[in-house]
């Protein structure tokens, strides 16, 4: 039962479901393959709490010490949430990680794969990974470059042992985002990888024409971010 009918998150989040599944069926695709992950990043509990009474199962969060804070009592009243993490992880936060998520979009460097497999090794816990890729090559953005990403994905394999399951970009804000999805996807492709995550409030019908299996997307289902004071990453 929806306990909160009147939050207008609610209507978006219907809105946002239904234009991801007229996506899939103008390209063939089956609208059960891509899983809307809620983003709910900067967003407390109580404005949460309707989203999850409204069915949605699957939210993305930026920051660790943040989901340490708001999530265990969500996830201790809701034991069937999956939780993603789509921020930059910072090797020192990597256990923490491993504990709190189901799922790690950032895979992006060699002592973040170490701290990972340590992580994995001592919880017994493995989250799918993604290897972020960097397809604008824009120096203030994490990821790997596209021309490095065959070698990366070889090394997390072979070196650390991690089982890597799908690729993440995040496109140029100023940049055309089609040819962005499309070389990540051939990326993917060349290397095995089955899951994508690409795509957000903006562009997410457009990633789901090349083949996006995740789409994060927050302000058009949570409405505009609250206001959050400048902190330590």
């Amino acid at each position: 039962m929806n306990d909160a009918p009147n939050d207008p998150s609610l209507s978006r989040l219907e809105a946002v479901r239904a234009r991801a599944a007229q996506a899939c069926r103008a390209c063939g695709r089956d609208p059960d393959a891509v899983t809307l992950l809620a983003v709910s990043k900067t967003f407390p509990a109580a404005d949460i709490l309707p989203v999850i009474a409204a069915g949605q199962r699957q939210f993305a969060e930026n920051r660790v010490q943040e989901t340490k804070g708001k999530w265990p009592d969500l996830r201790a009243a809701h034991p069937d949430l999956t939780l993603h993490l789509i921020g930059p992880l910072q090797s020192n936060k990597a256990a923490d990680a491993v504990a709190l998520f189901d799922a790690i979009h950032t895979l992006d460097r060699p002592s973040l794969c170490t701290a990972l497999a340590r992580a994995i090794d001592k919880h017994g816990r493995s989250p799918i990974l993604f290897v972020e890729i960097n397809t604008g090559a824009e120096a203030q953005k994490a990821g790997i470059l596209p021309e490095a990403a065959d070698a990366f994905i070889a090394a997390c394999r072979a070196d650390y042992g991690l089982t890597v399951t799908g690729l993440m970009c995040i496109p140029p804000v100023d940049e055309d985002p089609a040819p962005h999805f499309a070389l990540t996807a051939k990326i993917a492709a060349r290397n095995g990888l089955t899951q994508l995550s690409m795509g957000m409030s903006a562009d997410f019908e457009l990633a789901i024409r090349f083949g996006a299996t995740h789409i994060r997307v927050g302000s058009a289902i949570f409405g505009t971010r609250p206001a959050q004071k400048a902190h330590p990453v």
